[in-house]
């Protein structure tokens, strides 16, 4: 059982771009709800030094120290890591985060997706509104398991490897349906978990698909479906309204949750979390966005949103009621600054970093 005052050692890695600005937005909402809910305190380490910016100027994408604070850190809050203009000798992008994926073996990707008032809706039918569901990617494996051992053979072909194993499987499938489980108590209406694959065509995607039979069956009160990939795509213009808990490899999750961004507004109202046995990050779907940087009209959503995610995670790893209850208060006045007329200038509206993040706080303290 926590104590009276839990402390929580959190890291936050602000990357490059608007990643510098909107993570100072979320520690403001974080520190106002540690206050408000009670029952713990966020220690909070800050370093600059791991991303493009300082890949740059060091010559390293990621330092010792910061890479220390973060196998140390209770949770690890970061903003957004690359440069376009800034790239590794083999021409790829800088993104260390992956580095941690697989240094802390953070096998489960979580991006969740939910329409927002006064957000554009990219599909006029009126259930567009109620979208709410989750991409679930496995992060370690499939067609990422290859970053950085690819090969060139001369100038005449290029090679990577796509691998699944049963283990990594396994786990990821007990937190789509524990996942879906949980959120069936909160909506009796969900309770869904769908496999997306390519299970037609690729051997390992028919392995991927095995497993999740065999795991379906220790999970009776959650309903089980099937999608190629292709076809998901497709039925996510057509019905998104309809699914719960989408589970898939690597890369398909990479497409498919930008995709699902589009359907509530952008980028910026996209939250994520890579999530491991004993480690996890929690940090915007979006990018740096060099073009924006240093104008205050980043959206801060994402990034107060991932924040959330971070307490519910902490909450549920050591059994913390205050933590869950700060993670649904921020979800909550999200939504009440949202419907309260809330505008981000990424939609075309007025309402940049500092005023977003202002509305939040306001909806806590109502």
């Amino acid at each position: 059982m926590p104590t009276a005052n839990t402390k929580f050692r959190i890291a936050t890695l602000p990357g490059d771009g608007i990643g510098r600005e909107i993570v100072p937005a979320a520690l403001h909402v974080l520190g106002i709800v540690q206050k408000a809910v009670g029952g713990f305190t966020l220690d909070v380490e800050e370093r600059l030094d791991m991303g493009a910016l300082y890949y740059r100027d060091s010559g390293e994408d990621m330092s010792q120290a910061a890479f220390a604070a973060a196998s140390a850190a209770d949770a690890i809050l970061m903003g957004a890591m690359g440069w376009p203009a800034i790239r590794y000798p083999d021409g790829t992008e800088i993104a260390p985060h992956l580095k941690l994926r697989d240094a802390f073996g953070l096998y489960a990707g979580i991006r969740p997706v939910k329409a927002f008032a006064n957000t554009p809706r990219r599909l006029l039918d009126e259930r567009a509104s109620h979208i709410d569901f989750v991409v679930l990617r496995e992060s370690t494996e499939g067609l990422f398991y290859t970053h950085g051992r690819g090969e060139v053979i001369g100038d005449s072909e290029a090679r990577e490897t796509l691998r699944i194993t049963r283990a990594t499987s396994e786990k990821l499938f007990d937190v789509a349906f524990r996942m879906a489980r949980r959120r069936k108590a909160r909506n009796p209406a969900k309770g869904l978990v769908t496999c997306v694959d390519k299970a037609n065509v690729f051997r390992a995607y028919a392995f991927f698909r095995k497993i999740f039979d065999e795991k379906k069956a220790e999970f009776p009160d959650i309903r089980a479906s099937y999608n190629y990939v292709d076809a998901q795509a497709l039925d996510l213009i057509r019905r998104p309204w309809d699914f719960d808990v989408l589970v898939m490899e690597n890369m398909f999750g990479d497409i498919i949750s930008d995709l699902t961004a589009g359907l509530i507004g952008g980028m910026g109202m996209a939250p994520s979390a890579d999530i491991g046995d004993k480690q996890a990050v929690f940090q915007p779907c979006h990018g740096t966005a060099p073009d924006i940087m240093g104008k205050g009209v980043a959206n801060p959503t994402a990034m107060i949103l991932s924040a959330a995610l971070m307490l519910d995670w902490l909450g549920d790893r050591h059994g913390h009621a205050g933590a869950r209850d700060g993670a649904r208060a921020i979800e909550v006045a999200v939504d009440r600054a949202f419907a309260g007329g809330l505008t981000p200038c990424e939609f075309g509206g007025r309402d940049g970093t500092a005023a977003i993040a202002g509305a939040v706080l306001r909806a806590l303290d109502a």
